[in-house]
């Protein structure tokens, strides 16, 4: 199921989520959060956000995004030519 959402164009994401403490609001905290996405709009990360935001204390700070390709074309390089003896 996995391989063919990446091949309709699901990319691995890593989202960054900064958090407030419930009990100590001026303290933040780091939540790491990955899944298979759709760059640009992130459609599953949004779901989390607006569950997290429904569902959770911590209120949010800022999320940043960083997105991998898993799936790629065959690339070939030239490389050294060896010579047979």
């Amino acid at each position: 199921m996995e391989l063919i959402r990446q091949m309709n164009d699901y990319r691995l994401t890593t989202a960054e989520i900064l958090y407030h403490l419930p009990d100590h609001p001026a303290v933040l905290q780091t939540y790491i959060w990955q899944e298979l996405d759709l760059a640009p709009r992130y459609p599953v990360l949004q779901a989390f956000l607006d569950f997290w935001s429904r569902h959770l204390d911590g209120r949010l700070h800022s999320v940043r995004v960083g997105v991998a390709t898993l799936i790629t074309p065959g690339h070939w390089e030239h490389g050294e030519i060896l010579t047979l003896q």
